[in-house]
């Protein structure tokens, strides 16, 4: 096929998504660029309620030994696949919107003299810790995993990178450079990773892997 769309996906996808770009004639690379490590944890006090932002969180604490008493809490989160995975595990969630401010802001405005157990990673934005602690609402932070950058370095030309974090930003450009690629994003903040990186920055309309292959279809077949 001539001219065939290259695209990049810097997290490793599973055989439907790929499939999806298959099918309308697009040749597709992933690799991860990014990898998770559980980390070991104590937990001496549990607030009124627990905070996940991220899947990674919620698996590292399945294997904590207070999982039972951890279940008791009614949790806040950010994701829809984060929701659903609390949910599978038996955890009751309260509030799920797609981004860590929109969180920070509910908690501040309803839940202003709860307590709040934050299950993290090493790499964390600031902007719900800071707004819950500018509103003196109780925060305890335990980081329950790391983000390890493994980069791979890409010796093809490229027509589109597929991003989801910014750390997965950060690993890519440890071994290559960004020029005319289209960078598809998962969000507003992997985005922001870009902003002076390329003005060819394309956000999904919903924060999921499956908006990002979508947004990306579209953008080419358009």
């Amino acid at each position: 096929m001539q001219n065939q769309i290259r695209i990049l996906s810097t997290k490793k996808l599973s055989e439907r998504q790929k499939q999806q770009m298959l099918n309308v004639g697009f040749s597709v690379f992933d690799e991860d660029f990014i990898s998770i490590q559980s980390k070991n944890f104590d937990i001496e006090k549990i607030n009124d309620c627990l905070i996940f932002t991220s899947q990674n969180a919620v698996e590292s604490v399945l294997r904590n030994k207070k999982i039972n008493e951890l279940k008791t809490k009614k949790c806040f989160c950010v994701g829809e696949k984060t929701k659903e995975l609390l949910e599978e595990n038996d955890f009751e969630v309260l509030v799920n919107p797609e981004y860590a401010a929109e969180l920070a802001s509910i908690i501040c405005n309803n839940y202003p003299k709860t307590s709040f157990t934050f299950f993290c990673g090493n790499v964390r934005r600031d902007v719900l810790p800071d707004a819950l602690r500018l509103m003196e609402i109780k925060l305890d932070e335990i980081e329950v995993y790391e983000t390890v950058l493994t980069t791979h370095k890409i010796d093809f030309p490229l027509d589109g990178i597929l991003f989801f974090s910014p750390s997965g930003v950060e690993s890519y450009l440890k071994e290559n450079k960004i020029e005319d690629e289209n960078c598809f994003c998962i969000g507003n903040t992997t985005a922001e990773a870009l902003k002076y990186v390329t003005p060819n920055r394309i956000i999904a309309n919903q924060p999921n892997i499956e908006s990002v292959i979508m947004k990306c279809i579209e953008n080419y077949k358009n």
